[in-house]
């Protein structure tokens, strides 16, 4: 491919210049002429059909005028100063009104001139108006022929008022195309485009600017998205490929006396068939040598702890140590408790070790680490340090894996002569589609049962004017020895705002809930560990009734007797987050109830997470309305940031064409696993120039 001309500076684009040229560095990140060739359309304004003035009833949808404007004065004083000019067809007249840039916009206007107007209507006391219109002499617009769709690109203020408006990024564009004619190389194989009925990769390039019809964008952006999905999931597809065939993990394949105690003497309940089943995928990954590299999901309660603890025993069989790593001190210290209360007197040693360990204890499990004498070392990121050092790592566990980055994953991997087999769990479902492009490297299981007894949580949307009801609630459950949380918002702008919502809070429920018949504990996230935990535990032994918390308790808290879970703000928490503090009741035999306590004023979005929420306990279905409601991006945080970076392709909306981009890629590597067949030469140069730097080659080529 001639990249020459791709690789030209921006500066050199007729009607950009070194000024405008910097700033579209510094807004969109266009450099070069290719930069700019990505840059595509967010959505296209139909300019094939105009309107009579008489036929707008919409004010959904943009609409095209054509007429003249017979005056334009100004209104109002400073502030609420504007422009208001009348524009009139055969059939009636609408007003056009401007609040910025008047006096240019006045001085510009041609009065009884035939102009094309396209805007989106309002209507204002009855009188249908257009906001800021976009105007264009008709005399203009005949010359250009434009009609049809017309590209709208995203631009900055910045921008516009250096002149890079949409007008001017699509005459640009338009100057581009005809200089990159027959230098865009294509960059998959006519195999694959044929399968998948991909037009040529130049003419979807064009068609995505300026399309004739609707028919040749739908094409022009499935391909595109096919292409950038493909190599999405090509190159997941060649990391497994590396951490599969070139990287031998431990062999385990006794399963003895450790794992056996436990299942016959100390398992509290009886697995569930989802449970075995991932057992049994773990134990084929780690039987055999192969690096295992698994993600397990599952629902909050459906048992992902057990499946790990006993997937840890098994590496205890074989002579090796394991760790579990959680993303907070509450959630490592539940962890620990939890794990020391399964084994019961079980002849095994674990520790807990996070940033608030002391130093003389910290000396004492380093020690025990190196000499083998620590079976399982449970902790925070602690567990990272350089001081860390083990006998021999066989297993480490990671729960909620999108917290931890992979510079900080990858240290775990330095503490043996081979990496751990690696086993991740998550306790937020990740829909399909989402979990094949941040976790395509890795294998993945699901957990899609409850335990038996666990019973669904009855969830209602209470608004703002009914707390009194939810409070006489909350003393009948509390009159029935049941236990309560009252979580409020965190509002990461402002901890002094967050600090006052609980205070406020805590205040007016010790009014409603008076001592001695009540004892409240409350915890938020600038208390220091040692008065958390205090808090936690009066809680935990019932010498508390109600814990008012921000969403530290979101993971790391069971309590079987708490069965009333309310949630202040609501409308301030995401989906996956509501769901998340739903799963810290129902986990004892009693009913349990979530309270979403809401104002009045609600977005869409905030009614749509109220009403699924109140819908379904499904997590896997609360996930897909979460990604929807969303996007990736707001997702999973940190743990896909630069990872997906799709200019074209939705992963919430183009799941059809990731699973036939994936299906695409796994038949080429069956075919050719380093890419090495001349054939596929063109789809290797295009991979290494996107992933080039991201991972080593040279360990599968």
């Amino acid at each position: 491919m001639q990249y020459n001309i791709l690789k030209t500076p921006i500066e050199y684009l007729k009607g950009v210049g070194p000024a405008k040229a910097d700033l579209l560095k510094k807004e969109l990140h266009i450099f070069t002429y290719q930069d700019l060739l990505f840059h595509y359309p967010y959505r296209y304004a139909d300019r094939s059909k105009f309107y009579k003035i008489n036929e707008i009833k919409s004010v959904d949808v943009e609409v095209q005028v054509i007429g003249v404007i017979t005056s334009a004065e100004e209104l109002g004083q400073k502030r609420g100063k504007r422009l208001v000019a009348k524009f009139r067809d055969a059939t009636g007249t609408v007003d056009l009104v401007w609040f910025k840039g008047i006096k240019w916009i006045k001085n510009s206007l041609k009065l009884n001139t035939p102009y094309i107007l396209y805007a989106k209507p309002s209507i204002y006391n009855g009188i249908v108006n257009f906001a800021h219109p976009e105007l264009e002499l008709k005399a203009e617009a005949d010359k250009s022929l434009q009609t049809g769709l017309q590209p709208v690109y995203s631009t900055t203020e910045k921008l516009i008022q250096k002149g890079l408006t949409n007008k001017a990024f699509a005459r640009l564009t338009k100057a581009l195309l005809p200089q990159l004619k027959n230098q865009i190389q294509e960059s998959l194989t006519e195999d694959i485009r044929i399968a998948n009925k991909l037009p040529p990769k130049e003419s979807s390039l064009f068609a995505i600017h300026f399309p004739t019809n609707q028919e040749q964008l739908r094409w022009a952006r499935y391909r595109m998205k096919f292409e950038e999905l493909f190599f999405l999931q090509l190159n997941l597809l060649i990391q497994k490929q590396v951490n599969q065939t070139k990287m031998k993990g431990y062999a385990f394949p006794r399963v003895d006396y450790y794992f056996n105690t436990f299942f016959k003497e100390h398992l509290p309940f009886e697995l569930t068939g989802a449970q075995k089943k991932v057992l049994k995928e773990i134990r084929s990954d780690i039987g055999t040598g192969k690096h295992m590299n698994r993600l397990v999901q599952g629902d909050v309660g459906s048992g992902k702890t057990m499946v790990a603890l006993m997937s840890m025993l098994i590496a205890l069989d074989n002579g090796f140590q394991a760790c579990l790593m959680a993303p907070t001190e509450i959630l490592a210290t539940q962890h620990y408790n939890g794990l020391n209360n399964d084994i019961g007197d079980m002849p095994m040693r674990i520790e807990l070790l996070t940033g608030s360990t002391k130093t003389a204890r910290r000396k004492e499990i380093h020690e025990g680490l190196l000499n083998g004498e620590i079976h399982i070392l449970v902790g925070t990121h602690a567990l990272l340090e350089e001081k860390v050092q083990f006998k021999n790592l066989g297993l480490a566990v990671i729960d909620e894996q999108h917290r931890f980055g992979v510079a900080q994953r990858s240290k775990l991997w330095l503490k043996n002569k081979k990496p751990p087999h690696v086993l991740v769990m998550t306790a937020t479902p990740i829909p399909r589609t989402l979990a094949m492009s941040l976790y395509g490297d890795l294998d993945i299981s699901v957990i899609d049962e409850l335990p038996p007894g666990r019973k669904p949580i009855t969830t209602v949307h209470r608004f703002d004017k009914n707390r009194l009801k939810v409070f006489g609630f909350l003393k009948e459950e509390i009159a029935k020895g049941r236990q309560v949380y009252i979580v409020y918002p965190l509002i990461e702008e402002s901890a002094k705002m967050d600090y006052k919502n609980l205070d406020d809070g805590y205040e007016s429920i010790k009014r409603a809930f008076p001592l001695p018949e009540y004892a409240i504990s409350i915890v938020h996230g600038r208390m220091n560990a040692a008065d958390k935990e205090y808090e936690m535990q009066r809680f935990v032994k019932g010498e508390t009734q109600i814990m008012v918390a921000t969403t530290v308790i979101e993971v790391g808290v069971n309590v079987p007797n708490a069965s009333v879970m309310v949630i202040e703000s609501a409308e301030r928490f995401g989906l996956s987050q509501l769901h998340q503090l739903r799963g810290r009741v129902g986990r004892g035999a009693e009913k349990s109830f979530c309270i979403l306590i809401t104002s009045y004023k609600l977005s869409e979005d905030g009614r749509t997470r109220m009403e699924t929420m109140v819908r379904t306990n499904d997590g896997f279905e609360v996930a897909d309305v979460d990604l929807k409601l969303r996007g990736p991006g707001d997702l999973m945080g940190t743990r896909q940031s630069g990872m997906l970076d799709l200019k074209i392709a939705d992963i919430a909306k183009d799941g059809p064409i990731l699973t036939r981009a994936r299906d695409s890629a796994i038949q080429l590597l069956k075919e050719d696993h380093n890419l090495s067949l001349p054939k596929h030469l063109i789809i290797r140069n295009e991979y290494l120039k996107k992933y080039r730097g991201k991972m080593q080659w040279s360990r599968i080529s």
